[in-house]
């Protein structure tokens, strides 16, 4: 009986003994809760809360009439939706050219049919101002140009539903790149999962993200050439060394080794 009882304890100690599973990491996006809108916070940008939620920047702005720069404000209130976007107004085919003989018709004249004064020449409209903006939008990258982001070996793939990018491994302090020319629209640690975070816009349809930087050596609305150092690898956000990679088209995370070159 006793040696039955010491066995029953023995086997209860080692179930306590067992630790869970370790938690995967999920960098999945939040998904939009239908018909909800998002506060705007200190750090935040366009771009940032559209990254966060998964949907495609300009459409945001269209569902919330925030014109380009996207410029918004702290406490102003997003609707989290994603609206169709204008198309630019087609312009009404210019009327057919007339023969010099071939009348015109005109409304029946107010005055006298006596009244032959010249017609005045119309002086030609006031050039409009252009917009202001923050800058112009650089131009779209061809597929071709996407160089990688760091060196290193690939040490997580992409996962549709667990891993919206790809990990390079590597040593604290390596250079972190720009896979293309683009623009820098957010830089800062308020995404949570990403450490110090880096977002670049390429275009209208591409963005791309480099997270867990250990220092970002460029700040929002830099410019950045294709294979400019923008950051130093690091660890911040996470417990390895390591660059987390993503692109979004469209709002949309896919496998970045679709576009980067072999190697």
């Amino acid at each position: 009986m006793l040696g039955l009882c010491a066995m029953l304890m023995c086997l209860g100690l080692q179930a306590c003994s067992v630790r869970p599973p370790a938690p995967i990491e999920d960098r999945a996006s939040t998904p939009a809760p239908e018909g909800r809108s998002y506060r705007v916070q200190p750090g935040d940008t366009l771009y940032s809360i559209a990254w966060r939620y998964g949907l495609d920047y300009p459409r945001l702005a269209a569902a919330n009439a925030i014109s380009p720069p996207f410029t918004i404000h702290v406490g102003q209130r997003l609707a989290l939706r994603e609206a169709d976007v204008p198309d630019a107004p087609v312009r009404p085919p210019p009327a057919p050219a007339r023969k010099p003989s071939e009348a015109v018709p005109v409304s029946p004249p107010r005055r006298p049919a006596a009244d032959t004064s010249p017609p005045r020449t119309a002086s030609p409209p006031a050039s409009p101002k252009p917009p202001l903006q923050a800058a112009a939008p650089p131009r779209d990258v061809a597929v071709g140009t996407w160089r990688w982001p760091a060196k290193g070996p690939v040490v997580r793939r992409f996962s549709a539903t667990l891993h919206k990018g790809i990990d390079i491994g590597g040593d604290e302090g390596d250079p972190v790149v720009a896979v293309a020319a683009g623009q820098v629209v957010y830089a800062g640690t308020g995404i949570p999962g990403y450490g110090e975070l880096l977002i670049l816009r390429h275009n209208p349809r591409y963005l791309s993200a480099y997270g867990h930087n250990d220092r970002l050596l460029v700040g929002e609305g830099a410019r950045v050439s294709a294979g400019q150092q923008i950051a130093t690898r690091g660890s911040s956000g996470t417990n390895a060394v390591k660059l987390h990679f993503e692109i979004r088209e469209n709002g949309k995370p896919i496998d970045p080794m679709r576009l980067l070159p072999p190697r």
